[in-house]
């Protein structure tokens, strides 16, 4: 162990100084201010996987990583759906998940919207319809907006995120 110290010791912290990117920050400011004037500061969203590859999933798990770090701009993911605002939903709707998604939608309290993330979600992708697919989202949640993508980058879904908080502040 002391072996390792030393060593530790002796190299040093080794480490990159990452800049964060300009372009990103300004979204996310931006964000932030829709969302201090529209949801007191906090949005709050459940990430529903309905069937998908997982690669959508890695892309909204890059949202909280350090480098992106959406949680700064009051966005947060939470676990149960009775305390979000968003559904975000991923993959084709598997006819495995209908019932869940039904639930977890039926679940969530008013005013509530539903986004789907990537192509699967917004058309079936690849899956399209099957025996073990319904297609996209909408045929069986209502969807207030589409993300499309394969899979859609962390900077897309920010851009999602800000629209979706204008079609609301238009309502």
């Amino acid at each position: 162990m002391f072996r390792i110290l030393r060593k530790i010791q002796s190299v040093g912290i080794i480490t990159e100084n990452i800049e964060r990117d300009s372009d990103y920050e300004a979204l996310g400011s931006t964000l932030k201010r829709q969302l201090e004037r529209q949801f007191q500061g906090s949005l709050a969203i459940r990430e529903l996987d309905s069937g998908s590859c997982n690669a959508c999933e890695l892309e909204i798990q890059a949202l909280n990583n350090p480098y992106y770090d959406v949680e700064r701009f009051g966005v947060h993911f939470v676990a149960s759906p009775r305390h979000a605002d968003v559904l975000l939903v991923t993959g084709p709707m598997s006819r495995h998940m209908e019932e869940a998604a039904r639930r977890t939608y039926a679940a969530m309290a008013a005013p509530k919207w539903v986004i789907a993330v990537g192509d699967c979600a917004v058309d079936g992708g690849i899956f399209g319809c099957s025996y073990a697919s319904r297609g996209g989202v909408s045929k069986v949640l209502p969807v207030d907006l589409t993300i499309p993508g394969c899979p859609p980058s962390p900077r897309h879904l920010v851009k999602g995120l800000l629209a979706l908080l204008d079609s609301a502040a238009a309502r």
